[in-house]
């Protein structure tokens, strides 16, 4: 679906979390890229940070935004006021770095950042939602909040193991979340494959559900140099395997239907903070 000529109105909109079980998996610079390629097909996209208290989305695309989200869940401004033009007339929903308030939200700025979201909803087609890493109450309420869950992991055993944890957490929030898995830095296509099915393995055994595949984006010198020069490196290497890579993805995204809402639902409730968690994910090979 190219999405040529569609409205968010016409085609309603679809939000897609971003995830990850552990930091450092390349997260954030997947939500960039998949934004850009999305936008480079003439779809109108939305990359919220929510990543409330260490959020750097910005950072990433050299950009120095004066407002961000911390002034919207307080009250002081509006969604529409906080943001910023993005790459590719991508748009930036900022957030606040260093504000150890907002790492939990009160349902007043629940309500706050929903009500913006909703009015955005006739204006884009994707909302790309950018989670902090982990299992916190805060990016569980968040991923329960959208349509749809990618989780990021990159074939690392540490990092596959993280990955199962934080779809177990979903999986007992929501057992009909839909949840992707994508592998970030694979060396290829068969590493990216074996780390997928001995995750899915897992998932089935233990949770009973499936997981979606989103591929794998490659390994690929050209990605550290494209953040260090702050950025995508869609732009700067068009060309390079990482960027097919995202091509890739983006067909795979941009063919995802919405489900019906027009913003984010109200969180669910977190699950209690003495529920275990088992890991029982394979290990990499």
């Amino acid at each position: 679906m190219s999405g040529m000529g569609q409205t968010g109105r016409d085609r309603g909109l679809v939000s897609l979390a971003v995830a990850s079980g552990k930091g450092g998996v390349g997260k954030t610079n997947v939500v960039i890229n998949l934004a850009v390629t999305l936008a480079r097909h003439r779809h109108r996209v939305a990359v919220l940070d929510a990543d409330f208290g260490l959020g750097n989305v910005d950072v990433l695309l050299g950009l120095a935004p004066d407002l961000h989200l911390g002034h919207v869940l307080s009250g002081e401004r509006e969604l529409e006021e906080i943001m910023v033009d993005g790459p590719e007339g991508i748009r930036i929903i900022p957030a606040s770095s260093g504000l150890r308030e907002l790492t939990a939200l009160t349902p007043r700025q629940w309500a706050r950042l929903n009500a913006g979201v909703e009015r955005l909803a006739g204006s884009i087609d994707f909302l790309l939602v950018d989670t902090a890493a982990g299992i916190a109450d805060n990016v569980i309420a968040m991923l329960m909040a959208s349509d749809r869950v990618l989780v990021v992991t990159s074939p690392e055993p540490t990092a596959v193991v993280d990955a199962y944890a934080l779809i177990k957490v979903l999986s007992a929030s929501d057992p009909t979340k839909d949840v992707g898995l994508l592998v970030n830095g694979a060396r290829d296509a068969a590493e990216a494959g074996l780390v997928f099915r001995q995750l899915e393995v897992a998932v089935m055994r233990f949770l009973n559900r499936h997981v979606r595949s989103y591929g794998f984006i490659a390994q690929d010198s050209a990605v550290r140099e494209a953040v260090c020069r702050q950025q995508p490196v869609v732009c700067e290497h068009p060309r390079s395997p990482a960027s097919l890579c995202f091509r890739v993805l983006a067909s795979q995204v941009a063919g995802l239907k919405p489900l019906g809402g027009s913003g984010l639902r109200p969180p669910l409730p977190a699950p209690l903070a003495g529920d275990s968690v088992d890991l029982e994910a394979p290990q990499c090979a």
